[in-house]
């Protein structure tokens, strides 16, 4: 297994800029359906503004979605990976996911 290098940043007018992106694993709810939804990305502001706009053709008729947690992972297959996990959760067994890493 080849070791992997953490992200190389650099500070530049005191905002950081990373050469290698993080990826984010994130559970979202929509109250008003009473309905989670997981999802990956590598910009999590941009996405649930793409769930609440309506954008995403599968989540907006359950809009609008307020997040519940959100998990850092380093490469994309990581969060590829855990969000098939979660996905493949009933409802009770993510309720306690959820409960265990908020």
């Amino acid at each position: 297994r080849i070791p992997h290098s953490p992200p190389k940043c650099k500070s530049i007018d005191l905002h950081f800029f990373c050469l290698y992106p993080m990826y984010f694993v994130y559970i979202i709810y929509s109250n008003s359906h009473n309905k989670y939804y997981v999802g990956q990305t590598n910009n999590f502001d941009m996405r649930i503004a793409r769930h609440n706009s309506g954008t995403e053709r599968y989540t907006s008729a359950y809009k609008p979605w307020e997040k519940v947690l959100v998990i850092e992972k380093s490469t994309r297959s990581e969060a590829v990976v855990l969000e098939r996990k979660l996905k493949n959760l009933n409802r009770e067994r993510l309720l306690q996911f959820i409960e265990k890493y908020k």
